[in-house]
């Protein structure tokens, strides 16, 4: 009873519902027993940098209690977390899953058993690599309506707003955007997909004019275009074909002056600034004193910008360690790590974004400059941010917490449904074996890619159950629910639209032709879904079905405090 006070009370002082503790007993059977849907027992949870060993009672798919012991106390399910570390379900806030559009690049199925099996109890997709891109209202809801079929956690979108909505006079979709429930908006400084095009500086500013009227964050990808463009051609030019050569292109100056620019039009516009997969320590330094000015100024990195540095990754996997913002040095590796402990970088986010090596990174022909730049990373954040983090001493465990799960969910407006430990809060929890030991493997992955940077790389800390909703959808186990589907579910699931949607989803194409590129046509599974099928059932440890993942709602506009400690 002690546990279950305190979480009511630190509860309302964090600002969520305050629940009442009566509502402990609110399900009784006949005679005073109380009956639960689910315990899972033997979890050990979070107190600061301290846990506490208990069992966490589970009613209609939210958190109902929690008690040292459980007798007297029955449930039709009970899920034993074996006294590993249960943290508040984790949040990727930064994925393309790529679909509907690109599904030999992956789909919402193969991209959500990735998150599943990496610990992510809810995501948040981009709006950039679908098609159509997500802009209005109308591509939104059809965007619901595509990836419900096969959602295996649950997930929230970001709106977009691209240059050519800013010159064709189309900024209203903003607001009608946040109605609809976006967490965020992202723009792009530089060229993305064709049909999300990059804005100008003064298009940005008009974009973070409409986007502050909204109180959401407006995310850009900090990089400066003349500067990327000028000095690519430049290293072409000089017969540069190595794989570091894509990194020093794009180098720490474009980032550092594009976050300045983005940190100007906060200041001028009142907007609320995110930096999205922010790549340099110098972008840390950068925030850390627009945060001191009180700007509402936030940023994100991600688990490749902690461990991974260009020289080495770059010469080995080429291609396959391309992505934008490159890669950089192992001091902004460091510097990083700092900004995650002195509250310059916020939360962990992973650009999750895998494209095709037949045809988008490999294919014949192909070299640094012209192989498509992403890597996936949904599977590994958890299993790093605990390895190289928390178990080497660079993070406490509340940090853990913070970086993985609460600090995303209230930025984004889901705290706290999602992102704590509340009663009353969604029954999402990620359960860690700290001291597993295993090796990356990217044939084992679920996303459809088949390759990642991390491979080969040593960790300590795997994820053994991941729990949504009260539900158990993965575990450390073979069997999977995904090598029981037929060949006709995988068809109507991952290969057909969803009834009633195929009409509407050309007649999108018929009044916005731009939403479409030629270049979605070209790729080497698309020609050859049996290979899609085929890896979906090599899948393990998916316990549900797909389409149990729900889209949520952002509940409120939140923020996160300005702290900096250095």
């Amino acid at each position: 009873m002690k546990l279950i006070q305190k979480t009511i009370k630190a509860a309302k002082e964090q600002g969520s519902k305050p629940y009442k503790s009566i509502q402990y007993f609110s399900n009784l059977k006949k005679g005073g027993i109380p009956m639960y849907d689910v315990v899972i027992k033997n979890a050990r949870i979070p107190q600061g940098d301290d846990t506490v060993l208990t069992n966490i009672l589970v009613k209609d798919e939210k958190i109902a209690g929690f008690v040292e012991r459980l007798d007297g106390i029955e449930a039709k399910e009970v899920i034993d977390a074996g006294g590993h570390l249960t943290l508040p379900g984790c949040i990727d806030s930064h994925v393309h899953f790529m679909y509907q559009g690109f599904p030999h690049r992956e789909n919402f199925l193969t991209g959500s058993a990735a998150a599943a099996r990496g610990g992510i109890t809810t995501v948040v997709d981009m709006p950039c690599c679908s098609v159509p891109s997500v802009r209005s209202v109308r591509q939104l809801k059809l965007k619901k309506e595509l990836v419900a079929p096969q959602a295996l956690v649950d997930y929230a979108f970001w709106g977009g707003v691209t240059g050519e909505d800013v010159r064709n006079g189309w900024l209203h979709n903003v607001k009608e955007q946040a109605e609809e429930g976006v967490v965020a908006f992202k723009a792009y400084m530089t060229p993305s997909v064709p049909t999300f095009p990059r804005v100008t500086d003064p298009e940005m500013y008009e974009a973070f004019v409409a986007v502050a009227e909204t109180g959401l964050p407006i995310g850009i990808h900090a990089e400066n275009f003349a500067m990327c463009d000028y000095f690519v051609k430049k290293l072409q030019r000089e017969g540069r074909m190595d794989g570091p050569a894509w990194a020093e292109a794009r180098m720490e100056l474009a980032e550092k002056v594009a976050i300045e620019l983005g940190i100007s039009f906060s200041e001028a516009t009142g907007a609320r600034l995110h930096i999205v997969h922010m790549s340099t320590g110098i972008g840390a330094k950068l925030v850390g004193e627009a945060k001191k000015r009180g700007l509402d100024v936030t940023s994100e990195t991600c688990p490749h910008y902690l461990t991974l540095n260009y020289e080495e990754s770059m010469t080995k996997y080429g291609p396959l360690a391309k992505i934008a913002p490159p890669l950089r040095t192992k001091k902004d590796n460091e510097l990083l790590w700092e900004g995650l402990n002195n509250g310059s970088v916020d939360f962990i986010g992973t650009d999750h974004a895998p494209y095709e090596i037949e045809s988008e990174k490999l294919k014949r022909g192909m070299n640094i400059w012209t192989a498509f730049p992403g890597i996936p990373g949904v599977e590994t954040m958890v299993p790093i941010l605990v390895s190289e983090g928390y178990n080497k001493g660079r993070i406490s465990l509340s940090k853990l917490v913070e970086i993985l799960s609460t600090n995303a969910a209230k930025h984004y407006g889901l705290y706290p449904k999602k992102g704590a430990m509340f009663i009353g809060s969604d029954a999402d929890f990620t359960i860690i074996d700290l001291n597993k030991r295993w090796t990356v493997d990217p044939k084992t992955q679920a996303s459809m890619c088949g390759y990642t940077p991390f491979e080969g790389m040593e960790l300590k800390g795997k994820v053994v159950k991941t729990i949504v909703r009260g539900h158990l959808v993965y575990e450390d186990v073979e069997e999977s629910t995904l090598k029981e589907l037929s060949d006709k579910e995988l068809q109507e699931i991952v290969h057909e639209y969803p009834k009633g949607v195929r009409e509407r989803y050309a007649d999108i194409f018929e009044e916005f032709p731009s939403l479409y590129s030629k270049e979605y046509e070209k790729s080497f599974r698309k020609n050859h879904p049996g290979l899609i099928d085929a890896h979906i059932r090599t899948i393990t440890g998916i316990r549900v079905k797909p389409g149990f993942g729900k889209f949520i709602h952002r509940q409120s506009i939140q923020k996160l405090p300005r702290t900096i400690t250095y």
